[in-house]
């Protein structure tokens, strides 16, 4: 049976179309254009799975990684960046369009599961898989198996507190790490130091800037505070980045040393590397599913 794996992304949908071998038949990318509302998130959907079926020669399975969790209690999706799906009954709305049975899983629980299976991880049994772009998420893999905890809330690390009276966060709590690390929050950042607002990936370019270095001192504070306490919590194997800010080289170098420096352990070796399959992890732990 061939496999389809959608990733729901706050920008971008992608899908694909994978063989048993997990061979690339087909993929597409479109943009989610969320700002349409949940029907058009849901026509986005049906559009792209309609389409990569055209590409296979028999069944599917279709697999589905969203921005949230789904709630244990309602079904409903929860905890999403992407507001619009919160409190949606994505899961039976979507079998209801596409007339099949799907699995549908956090995004960066996904993102965990391609990279412990396929990708750079797949020599180990404890794995932490972080995303850090428009939101901040985790995922937790034991044994190349998703851990989603008592109420599928394990890995959200971005909801982590790290500053009681500090920055308001759309969950309605403040100083939450998504608030400090993620990419809109970096930006912020630079905005109120230097009054431009331009991307990350132009920030990065600013090394030279006086502010440049005020802005990734802070960086590299809230960095290591927020992921040091997560190695103090679960001590995995690895911890492996994903999303756009995981292409910031000194993450992989001063982003570890600040995280060592605030580890409860005589012992600190935790390895933090890059991902191996990129911003497509998420839709291959889909198709995973």
């Amino acid at each position: 049976m061939d496999k389809i794996g959608i990733d729901l992304g706050g920008t971008k949908t992608e899908g694909i179309l994978l063989d048993e071998e997990f061979q690339v038949i087909e993929r597409k990318r479109v943009f989610t254009n969320q700002s349409n509302g949940y029907e058009s998130i849901l026509d986005t959907i049906k559009d792209l799975v309609n389409e990569l079926k055209q590409k296979s020669k028999g069944k599917t399975s279709i697999g589905v990684c969203t921005p949230g969790a789904l709630s244990k209690k309602s079904g409903l999706i929860k905890n999403s960046n992407t507001q619009s799906l919160i409190g949606k009954d994505l899961k039976n709305d979507l079998e209801k369009i596409l007339n099949q049975e799907i699995l549908i899983e956090n995004d960066a629980n996904c993102f965990a599961l391609a990279e412990a299976k396929l990708g750079v991880a797949k020599n180990h049994n404890v794995v932490f898989g972080v995303i850090m772009g428009t939101g901040v998420g985790g995922g937790l893999v034991f044994n190349q198996n998703i851990y989603k905890g008592r109420t599928n809330i394990a890995g959200e690390w971005g909801h982590h507190c790290i500053r009681p009276d500090g920055n308001s966060c759309y969950c309605g709590r403040k100083g939450c790490v998504e608030t400090y690390i993620s990419g809109p929050a970096l930006e912020k950042k630079w905005s109120i130091l230097t009054d431009q607002s331009i991307p990350l990936s132009e920030i990065i370019k600013n090394s030279q800037n006086q502010s440049f270095q005020i802005w990734k001192n802070e960086f590299l504070e809230n960095f290591g505070l927020s992921l040091a306490n997560v190695i103090d919590i679960l001590d995995p194997d690895v911890i492996v980045l994903g999303g756009g800010l995981s292409n910031i080289p000194f993450l992989y170098d001063e982003g570890k040393n600040a995280v060592y420096d605030k580890v409860f352990s005589d012992i600190i070796d935790t390895p933090i590397i890059k991902n191996e399959l990129g911003d497509s992890a998420g839709v291959f732990g889909a198709c995973l599913l």
